[in-house]
């Protein structure tokens, strides 16, 4: 992956520091909830949650199995996007699949600077994760579908990924330690 570099640094609009504008990404059940709001803390910036940008067809989508297409992925991007862009001076962490490189550059192309935190794991880890989560619309009946999607970084993209094996206070450190660089 590609590891944070001058130019991005200077993009995040934070000379010779770490980006301080993180999105926690990788499909359901990595984790991304936990491991946002813990790295929210550790920077001292403010945390969203992209599931709760979502509208509620999206939710009753998802809770009935269903996965969702581009064209109900475009309005939820947009509003994490904005999110992102609001708190490109003072800095923030938002959770959000970003599962495609085009969901990416659009979240980038609203908030440039964006530095992405791929949490990712064996698929029968996740599954048994979502198996065990009560109280969330995401069934792991669309995990198949989400790592199906899933397109890891590419070289050129401002971020780095993490296994999700280690105990999530081991993925702050780590997290923390790429960040700064």
């Amino acid at each position: 992956m590609a590891q944070l570099e001058a130019e991005d640094r200077r993009a995040a609009g934070i000379p010779g520091h770490p980006p301080k504008l993180v999105v926690v990404m990788g499909v359901s059940g990595t984790g991304k909830s936990t491991v946002g709001a813990l790295l929210a803390a550790a920077l001292g910036v403010p945390y969203a949650e992209a599931d709760d940008f979502h509208s509620p067809a999206g939710i009753a989508k998802m809770t009935a199995g269903v996965p969702l297409d581009d064209a109900d992925r475009a309005p939820w991007l947009d509003a994490i996007g904005d999110w992102a862009r609001r708190h490109l001076a003072g800095g923030g962490v938002v959770s959000c699949s970003a599962l495609k490189r085009v969901y990416r550059d659009r979240l980038r192309a609203a908030a440039p600077g964006l530095f992405f935190l791929h949490l990712t794991g064996d698929p029968a880890l996740i599954a048994e994760r979502m198996a065990a989560r009560q109280g969330h619309f995401m069934t792991g009946r669309l995990l198949d579908s989400q790592l199906a999607t899933l397109e890891p970084l590419q070289p050129d993209e401002s971020g780095t990924a993490l296994d999700v094996t280690a105990r999530p206070a081991a993925l702050i450190e780590q997290a923390l330690a790429v960040l700064s660089g």
